[in-house]
């Protein structure tokens, strides 16, 4: 490998190429290509079921999928999923996050605007907004080096939300850390990512986050798909 392409593939921790999934003889996505430099974070917008989430599934190899998905050295991801039922899992929040090696429980809990006293509750009797929380730090516990944030803070309210952003800005620089995350908040996208990919199928944009509010650029992302020429 040549001196200059080796520095690119050591700038990148992400590759991704001409990604399909067809799922029922149905496209999700439709050659989505783009790269993510590390230390980065990405944000990825759209309508509903343009594929976001589908997305994430690839770059944790869940889902068959054509093209490439390439991570760059060695990767440790935490991953916060959209939905998780927990109401029938009969684990106490010390119990679970017991599960990964990091016992510093107090540290990552209080990040997330949590108390010890949580630890005693049971997992299925959280709220919502907790139960996100809980799963932020159980995402963040064995430091990983790329975090995937699915809507991570559905069911947090604004001020609580505001401060887990604050947090999570303030860690994955602290820690070098590449963070994709998932959101409809505009504000959000503009504040506390570095670039936006629209998704709907197919990449509708590719760029610098702050351009998410341009009124013409939300009616090209939420309005019928345009792909980009490739």
């Amino acid at each position: 490998m040549s001196s200059s392409k080796k520095s690119e593939s050591e700038n990148y921790i992400l590759v991704v190429s001409d990604l399909c999934v067809e799922i029922q003889d149905q496209m999700i996505l439709d050659n989505v290509s783009f790269k993510l430099r590390r230390g980065t974070t990405l944000a990825v917008a759209g309508p509903n079921g343009a594929g976001k989430s589908v997305l994430f599934k690839c770059l944790l190899n869940l889902i068959p999928y054509s093209g490439k998905v390439e991570w760059g050295g060695k990767v440790k991801v935490g991953y916060v999923p959209q939905l998780l039922s927990v109401k029938d899992m009969p684990i106490s929040v010390k119990e679970f996050l017991s599960l990964r090696k990091t016992k510093d429980f107090e540290f990552y809990l209080k990040s997330v605007g949590l108390g010890t006293d949580v630890l005693k509750k049971g997992m299925g009797v959280l709220s919502g907004g907790q139960l996100r929380r809980v799963l932020i730090a159980w995402a963040m516990l064995d430091e990983p080096n790329v975090l995937l944030f699915d809507e991570a803070t559905t069911g947090v309210d604004l001020d609580s939300e505001e401060a887990i952003y604050v947090m999570l800005r303030r860690f994955t620089r602290e820690k070098d850390v590449t963070l994709l995350l998932i959101s409809h908040d505009l504000h959000i996208i503009r504040d506390y990512s570095d670039f936006l990919l629209a998704l709907n199928k197919c990449v509708t944009f590719f760029g610098e986050s702050k351009e998410i509010m341009q009124p013409s650029l939300q009616q090209i992302i939420y309005g019928e798909p345009v792909c980009l020429e490739r």
